[in-house]
């Protein structure tokens, strides 16, 4: 059998929180990532673009462009909570959930659609693979031919396209970080058994979003499987050149490029099972919220162009493409221009970050083994894919007096 040759494509976009606003503002923010990634699809070969981490989080804002004036994502969330109160209470009191966990899953049947609907079509439409990113999504099955949500259930969902826009996999992201917890957006944690690896041309392909690519019960999972590309959307919450500390030792705080050649690189330059990474970076402020850092795909150090690293670390091999950062120089020029980035810095530069697309041809061998068996969740996206119809709930006006008393218990915490 023929070697796989193809190429990746990671993309380094920057989000504004009016891109999320309506469904025609994320249609075309997404269009313009695959319009800047379009010169290096190849036509000779099969292409993977792999989007960045979270990417459909903000769609929470859909309709809601008339609270961004609030600046901070707690204020807004808690103004779209209360303007949604038929669509939200409901759902805090049948499922248990928190206020903002309520406000997602209120919405989530058609951000879901929005999202994934989106990405089928733009798959389509360019003949590539893509790895959407990931998106807050529902656990999904379906029952008498529709799709029933399971109650309560937010896992921070990574989808992988084929060119026809057809399901190849899904995969939970396994470890959150604190935003990502109760107190943060409250998603829903995956399960470290169910993270799969789905052969295909563009590679053996295994998902670790984020955090998990540091983890090695993940990166071991997947590496048993026989996953040779990894691919770890991204969305670092942070000036990238701030310090850096999560558990299990929060105090252990050191530069965030630092950190960060603990996961993909890390990966790739053992020399294992995994043999190339792609870690595309997801950059802008949105309302207080800061993300940062530097796109890069790893593999071999025989294959990468030259020695290089992320900003503040020395060079180092197997780094096959690597964005830049806004600048290079001293740290601590480097930590200082960071916080002038920021959001609400209210320096001229702020939210001046570097976007970028990132490609690298890469070579496996021949594929023999078929695609893991759909789980009923995959099923369902599949349905959701070729156009079923979601299910449609009543609203229960009579709950909306509960209103005041949700809006006081919010306030308390």
């Amino acid at each position: 059998m023929s070697p796989r040759r193809f190429r990746v494509i990671a993309v380094q976009p920057q989000w504004h929180a009016a891109d999320f606003t309506s469904a025609r503002a994320f249609r075309a923010w997404l269009r313009r990532q695959f319009e800047a990634a379009r010169p290096e699809m190849s036509r000779d070969r099969p292409t993977l673009v792999v989007l960045t981490e979270l990417n459909g989080l903000p769609l929470v804002l859909r309709g809601g462009g008339w609270a961004l004036g609030l600046r901070t994502l707690e204020r807004v969330a808690m103004a779209l909570f209360l303007a949604r109160l038929p669509r939200t209470l409901p759902v805090l009191l049948r499922e248990r959930v928190s206020p903002v966990r309520a406000l997602q899953l209120a919405d989530s049947d058609a951000n879901t659609r929005l999202y994934l609907h989106t990405c089928r079509d733009l798959a389509r439409e360019y003949g590539v693979y893509v790895c959407c990113g990931s998106a807050p999504t529902p656990r999904y099955r379906l029952q008498d031919g529709r799709l029933r949500r399971e109650p309560g259930v937010l896992t921070n969902q990574s989808v992988i396209l084929d060119p026809d826009g057809a399901l190849v996999g899904t995969a939970d992201k396994v470890y959150l970080t604190p935003d990502e917890e109760t107190g943060g957006v409250d998603l829903s944690a995956g399960v470290l058994e169910a993270l799969r690896v789905f052969p295909t041309p563009v590679g053996d392909l295994g998902v670790a979003i984020s955090l998990d690519a540091f983890r090695p019960d993940v990166i071991g999972a997947l590496d048993a499987q026989g996953c040779t590309v990894l691919l770890q959307p991204d969305a670092n919450g942070a000036s990238w050149t701030a310090l850096e500390g999560l558990a299990p030792d929060p105090a252990n705080r050191r530069d965030q490029p630092l950190a960060w050649l603990e996961s993909s690189w890390a990966v790739t330059a053992r020399g294992g099972q995994i043999r190339y990474a792609v870690n595309p970076m997801v950059v802008g402020n949105l309302l207080d919220l800061t993300f940062d850092g530097q796109s890069a795909i790893t593999g071999p150090a025989d294959e990468a162009p030259a020695l290089r690293s992320y900003v503040m670390t020395p060079p180092r091999p197997g780094f096959l493409a690597l964005a830049p950062w806004v600048e290079d120089g001293p740290p601590e020029h480097l930590r200082s221009l960071g916080q002038h980035l920021a959001a609400h810095s209210g320096h001229p530069r702020e939210n001046a970050y570097h976007t970028a697309v990132l490609h690298a041809d890469l070579t496996l061998p021949a594929v023999s083994r078929p695609l893991p068996e759909r789980t009923p969740h995959e099923h369902a996206l599949q349905a959701l894919l070729a156009d079923a119809v979601l299910p449609t709930r009543r609203v229960p006006w009579g709950l909306l007096g509960l209103g005041a008393l949700v809006y006081a218990w919010w306030r308390k915490r």
